[in-house]
């Protein structure tokens, strides 16, 4: 979808295919070499990684100037920090934010639950919508009481990876929900022997919510477009040097 999506709009992309066993070291010398390029103005290293290699140090070898997945610890230290901007902000988040934005919600003053905390969705579009002026609970697999907690939100943003999980019953009338989560599930009548769902029940959240996001079709076009924003944003910096 990213290589499409790339050649649709005119960028051009490399793509580098490593072998599972490669080590850790030749994988950041590859980096390396792209951060020396000064024809390419965006890496993404696609996760999750093998097991043996530690995310964290490939990660953070990525140029900060051509960190276009927004996951180098400093873009991520800049936008949990108040009065500070990121280089580039994770794309995921970046198109959730886009998504309400475009529909004309209202971020500032509402009640927003993240349902999941993970590194790449659920911290940083937490701290997006703080920075948006939302009052921001976190719902994670050790919180006490997620359907209530989840049954005050105006915004719900479910990222959490569990099929189905929020229920339409959970959702306050007319809430806005961004469904990410996408999740395979037995369906015997399609080919592939399975069908993707969200974290969403979307037939019964539906007849709840104000806006709702599908799954497939939702979230991940808008993350790859953030994407290729953010490599354009990379590219016109270099450009008005």
């Amino acid at each position: 979808m990213k290589r499409k999506a790339c050649a649709e709009v005119g960028i051009k992309s490399f793509d580098i295919d490593l072998p599972e066993q490669i080590s850790e070291a030749e994988l950041i010398s590859k980096v390396h070499e792209l951060n020396a390029n000064p024809d390419i103005h965006g890496i993404l290293v696609q996760l999750p990684l093998p097991k043996h290699i530690n995310e964290e140090k490939v990660l953070i070898e990525i140029h900060l100037e051509k960190d276009v997945d927004g996951f180098h610890p400093l873009n991520i230290g800049k936008l949990a920090m108040k009065g500070r901007e990121p280089l580039f902000v994770p794309c995921t988040p970046k198109g959730c934010l886009e998504l309400l934005s475009r529909s004309g919600i209202t971020i500032k003053g509402k009640n927003a639950v993240v349902v999941g905390r993970s590194n790449i969705v659920g911290l940083p579009v937490s701290l997006l919508l703080l920075k948006a002026d939302a009052t921001v609970t976190i719902v994670h697999s050790r919180s006490d009481d997620q359907e209530r907690i989840i049954r005050g939100a105006d915004i719900i943003i479910a990222a959490a990876g569990q099929a189905m999980m929020i229920k339409g019953s959970w959702i306050k009338p007319g809430a806005a929900v961004i469904d990410v989560g996408t999740n395979a599930i037995d369906d015997p009548s399609k080919k592939s022997g399975y069908r993707l769902v969200g974290d969403v029940d979307y037939k019964e959240a539906c007849k709840v919510a104000g806006w709702i996001t599908p799954v497939p079709g939702g979230v991940g076009p808008m993350t790859v477009a953030m994407l290729l924003k953010n490599t354009l944003d990379s590219a016109k910096r270099v450009f008005m040097q």
